[in-house]
């Protein structure tokens, strides 16, 4: 009897699972169909960057029809699957919610919030800083040279998901300290001890991921440095403010004619 109740428990938490796939696979797809549409619009808008770099009267270009097609159905898709993201999250929210602990749950959602909120912050920026100081670095060299600058849109693309998908990532930092401060693998005093190495890792990540130009990497160390002391201020807030089952077992039992902190009522 107790093995068939398991296996029915199991049978629809796989229903639920699969249901809450399709609700997210369907909205990804109805913000493919409209990101599709308007998917010129879109790429005209990510390459401004590039506009702005290229010599006047210049204009990037496809080398092939296919190269168009692909990277404007890969543009749209992306786009929406970042649109979709929040609802996206908010099914595997709802879905493991049922098996966590009060204080878990309370962690998640901030925790869930804070990654979208800095893998779109992250992705901003590269857009609004990275991109074009990348593309003038570039366009300037290859001036340089006496040739004739061409840009391909799908390489363009290309690179330009490299960065935002980088860029995305690394904006994650505070996030993760959250993560590794909750779950007990680190506490805020050993982040504080290990300032220096991050400086140093900062640039060693910037100087990977960004042209090989002092501004380029100064424009993502800096944010960098600035977003692991922001981590550690989070990570020290959430510390302070969250408590486990186990510390809360630990309580003492209120004493005859004391007020219960859980109950409000007076203790037996």
């Amino acid at each position: 009897m107790a093995e068939q109740e398991k296996e029915e428990s199991l049978v629809s938490h796989l229903i639920e699972l699969r249901n809450r796939l399709i609700k997210s696979l369907l909205v990804v797809l109805v913000f493919f169909g409209v990101c599709f549409y308007f998917s010129g619009e879109i790429m005209r808008f990510l390459s401004l960057p590039l506009y702005e770099a290229l010599p006047p009267g210049s204009k990037p270009v496809f080398t092939d029809q296919a190269g168009a097609f692909f990277t404007l159905t890969k543009l749209a898709f992306l786009t929406a699957v970042l649109i979709s993201l929040p609802w996206i999250l908010y099914q595997a929210w709802a879905f493991v919610a049922p098996g966590l602990y009060e204080h878990e749950r309370k962690f998640a959602m901030p925790l869930i919030v804070s990654s979208v909120f800095f893998l779109v912050l992250g992705i901003g920026f590269a857009y609004t800083f990275v991109l074009p100081a990348a593309y003038k670095f570039f366009i300037k060299m290859s001036a340089g040279t006496g040739a004739d600058v061409l840009q391909d849109l799908q390489r363009y693309w290309d690179f330009t998901l490299a960065i935002f998908f980088g860029f995305g990532l690394t904006f994650e930092v505070p996030v993760v300290q959250m993560l590794l401060v909750k779950v007990g693998i680190v506490d805020v005093d050993q982040l504080r001890k290990a300032r220096r190495y991050v400086v140093v890792g900062a640039f060693v990540v910037a100087a990977v991921l960004t042209p090989p130009d002092v501004l380029s990497q100064f424009m993502l160390a800096i944010p960098l440095i600035f977003l692991y002391e922001f981590g550690i201020f989070l990570a020290g807030f959430i510390k302070a403010h969250s408590r486990s089952p186990e510390a809360e077992d630990e309580q003492p039992d209120p004493k005859p004619g004391e007020v219960s902190q859980a109950d409000g009522q007076p203790g037996s």
